[in-house]
């Protein structure tokens, strides 16, 4: 993944006038914009379908690109609770939705890879939590394009927009955060049960994280022990003949973005190669794919965190 240019909002407002930094929507009270670019002539692949054999639908729309990211600073919120106020100020201005999806029905994984995504801190996606959409509106002889990709962390919400169309100081749309701010929703109260065991969550939520593989800072080395989430996922693998896998290997945030994909892509080539050669799983059904630090799942300002950070996570990327 190539690291793509993006500018803080603080140093950006700055810089630039305010009919750049217009996008199309009204945020909550609590958002703020994280990053922008802009395009003032340009072309952008609208994603129209999910991701199925090997290819994305697109239609390549031209005009003004401007890209968004914004961050909801808020507990609990579901992604279905940020899109679907955004939806509708969509609808309700003339917007007709091409299509929407939500991470398996888009395509998981590969479906957020094909997909340009302004890149950490400024936009953060969950592989196991995203929603896209796409809606078109005629604009003079012009079609005007809007896509909506939402995901979430522990404590914030996040949304790109991406609009092309006619100049943002033209358009009859303006950004405010005058919106009542989205207050936190409780998280359910944690209870005893252990975490889904591998088989259940790859049937129900299509990823797991292989707790019991450990990496030390800079290493790709998987070590010579038996790692017991192996031997189960090599079994649940090879029941299921006729779905793919993916391995995708992560890290803490140590070092720079490029080193640290390299290196979460070693980690889970790893992991193939010990399914491949000890558990003889058909290699025809698993890859190994490397997001860095662009997903941490904990704070890289502790020791305990980084690790929980340095991770392989399998998921299936069957087509159904």
């Amino acid at each position: 993944m190539s690291i793509r240019t993006f500018i803080m909002a603080g140093a950006y407002a700055a810089l630039m006038p305010m009919a750049a930094m217009a996008a199309m929507l009204d945020f909550p009270g609590n958002a703020i914009l994280a990053g922008e670019k802009l395009n003032e002539r340009g072309s952008y692949k609208v994603p129209v379908g999910a991701w199925q054999n090997g290819e994305l639908p697109s239609v390549i729309a031209e005009g003004e690109v401007m890209q968004q990211a914004w961050k909801i600073t808020a507990t609990g919120l579901t992604s279905l609770q940020i899109l679907d106020p955004l939806k509708k100020q969509l609808t309700d201005k003339g917007f007709d939705v091409v299509f929407e999806c939500e991470t398996d029905a888009c395509g998981g994984f590969d479906f957020r890879f094909e997909t340009d995504v302004m890149p950490e801190p400024v936009m953060h996606v969950d592989l196991g939590d995203f929603r896209f959409l796409s809606a078109e509106r005629k604009t003079g002889d012009t079609p005007e394009y809007v896509t909506l990709l939402v995901s979430r962390s522990q404590n914030a919400g996040y949304v790109q927009i991406v609009r092309v169309g006619v100049p943002a100081d033209k358009a009859e749309l303006i950004t405010s955060t005058t919106s009542p701010a989205l207050a936190n929703i409780s998280e359910p109260a944690p209870t005893d049960q252990p975490a889904l065991p591998l088989e259940r969550a790859l049937q129900e939520k299509g990823h797991f994280i292989l707790e019991d593989l450990v990496f030390q800072t800079g290493s790709s080395d998987l070590g010579d022990g038996d790692f017991a989430s192996l031997a189960t996922l090599a079994d649940y693998i090879k029941a299921h003949p006729d779905r793919t896998f993916a391995l995708v290997g992560h890290t803490d945030a140590e070092g720079s973005l490029a080193g640290n994909i390299a290196l979460s892509k070693k980690r889970a080539a790893s992991v193939v190669r010990r399914l491949i050669n000890d558990y003889s799983v058909d290699k025809k059904q698993i890859s190994a794919e490397g997001n860095g630090f662009l997903s941490p799942r904990a704070t890289n300002m502790t020791e305990d965190g980084r690790a929980q950070n340095r991770r392989v996570e399998v998921i299936d990327t069957s087509t159904r």
